[in-house]
């Protein structure tokens, strides 16, 4: 780590001259292909280096070593990511390793085989080393359990990781892993990305297939991605991930640069918020400058939702924990436990039953929301917005055990832009543009029409290649990310 000491302040990260280096994935596929490296020592290191940061950051749930092992030792090297290791979320099924989803709620007993995501992204030839952490049922924004477990910011511990798949992003960010999935139901891919400093993807709605345990959602709000800390291991993976798909936004075809100049809106501000702080805006009117420098038309647009949404979308997200409360012992088996329950999934749980006799009213208006959404980009081809309201909280901020109506109302006001897209199905995607004055990274949020996730991409390489995103591992030579 770059230090060993317990200040909650410190930057922690585990890059140094091993097998993984300070390579991205699509540098670590390329040096498998020509037999610099071997998957076993790729997948060594990987351990090596979750052993050693993850006492300090609490960022993976369950472990998985021995079998990284015995895969790496038989890795089929025609996989185009054969050999990289990687994480699932804890929210998946994995083949022999438990799925708790953050939850004292949820037994840890071993998933009898793997489900659609975990079949699909193993496919492409990743070896994971284990699951990540994330708060109970990802009903939140940072990645905290209850009885005090926090994933901490490996760029400065004292602060969250977000969530809810702050545990990939710690990982991922503190170079103890390439890559790892990640999922989004109202920005839980986003966010991590803007706390952490990576780059987060949010597809269009249909993409991937859904998880088995994600069906039947009268709005389906969850994508499945990855966290990464280079916009071409987002074209890697996605090259990959769609040659087993019956169709495609063809992400993996992505050119390092849109093939045309582009008429952006810059959206500031939001109807179901607070002001943006000072870091946050500072960042985004930096960014609208970088794509004004690249020829792009930068133009001040409308938010393309109305105040009421805040109440819909939350409404809608309590009856998600109800219905998950009420069918536990069909979706997570016997050992579910209802007394096992957070504050925060048991307070949405009452919010759910209070608001029942609105809820087909809050229903029809997200749908007609989404059904809208396209429309909303007018002559504009992409909006840019913050992805958070303010800079990344301390580490607690959204502690499972708080009161919920405190916790409500902090998530809700941090949370005012990415949930939009998982109601329309929309693509996103965040990049770490910006800084604060003490190196906290901060985000911004480059949106889309349904279906122009490659768009998005190229766009997203052409900032990067022009202004490269700051490493955490700068002080030990990390080399920046190239385009794809």
């Amino acid at each position: 780590m770059s230090s060993t000491d317990h200040d909650v302040r410190t930057r922690v990260h585990v890059f140094r001259d091993d097998a993984l280096g300070h390579d991205d994935a699509t540098a670590l596929a390329d040096r498998l292909q020509r037999g610099e490296v071997s998957p076993t020592e790729l997948v060594e290191a990987a351990i090596a280096r979750c052993e050693e940061v993850d006492p300090v950051l609490g960022a993976l749930a369950h472990t998985d070593y021995d079998r990284a092992r015995e895969r790496a030792a038989r890795a089929d090297l025609t996989d185009p990511l054969a050999g990289v290791p990687t994480a699932f979320k804890d929210n998946v099924l994995v083949e022999g390793t438990p799925m708790t989803q953050g939850s004292r709620a949820v037994a840890a007993t071993p998933a009898p085989r793997d489900g659609a995501i975990a079949r699909l992204f193993r496919s492409t030839g990743l070896i994971p080393v284990g699951t990540t952490a994330m708060p109970p049922f990802g009903w939140t924004a940072a990645t905290e359990r209850q009885g005090g477990l926090y994933t901490r910011n490996p760029w400065r511990t004292d602060r969250t990781s977000g969530g809810s798949s702050g545990g990939a992003a710690a990982l991922v960010a503190a170079g103890a892993l390439p890559l790892a999935h990640a999922n989004d139901g109202g920005g839980s891919t986003r966010i991590p990305a803007a706390a952490c400093g990576l780059v987060g993807l949010k597809i269009t709605r249909g993409l991937l297939p859904p998880d088995d345990w994600t069906g039947g959602m009268p709005i389906d709000l969850a994508s499945q991605s990855i966290l990464s800390r280079s916009v071409r291991d987002v074209v890697t993976t996605f090259a990959a991930l769609e040659r087993d798909l019956a169709f495609s936004a063809s992400i993996g075809t992505a050119k390092p640069a849109p093939s045309r100049r582009l008429r952006i809106g810059l959206i500031d501000a939001s109807p179901i918020g607070p002001a943006i702080d000072a870091d946050t805006r500072a960042t985004l009117e930096a960014t609208a400058r970088m794509l004004e420098d690249l020829g792009h038309h930068v133009e001040p647009a409308d938010p393309p939702v109305e105040a009421r949404f805040r109440e819909a979308f939350v409404a809608y997200w309590a009856l998600l924990s109800l219905g998950m409360s009420a069918t536990g012992h069909t979706r997570f088996g016997k050992g579910f436990s209802l007394r096992d329950l957070d504050a925060f999934t048991l307070g949405l749980n009452k919010l759910a039953l209070r608001e029942l006799w609105r809820m087909v009213s809050h229903l029809r208006y997200l749908k007609h929301v989404g059904a809208g959404y396209d429309a909303t980009f007018g002559d504009l081809d992409v909006i840019l917005s913050p992805v958070v309201s303010h800079v990344t909280p301390e580490a607690g901020y959204l502690d499972a055990d708080q009161r919920f109506e405190q916790h409500l109302q902090r998530v809700s006001d941090w949370v005012t832009f990415t949930p939009l897209q998982n109601v329309s199905g929309g693509p996103a995607i965040s990049l770490p543009t910006g800084a604060t004055a003490d190196g906290l990274p901060v985000g911004v949020q480059l949106s889309a029409r349904c279906g122009a996730d490659r768009l998005l991409v190229e766009l997203a390489a052409e900032i990067e290649a022009a202004h490269p995103w700051r490493r955490i591992d700068a002080d030990r030579g990390g080399r920046g990310p190239s385009s794809p």
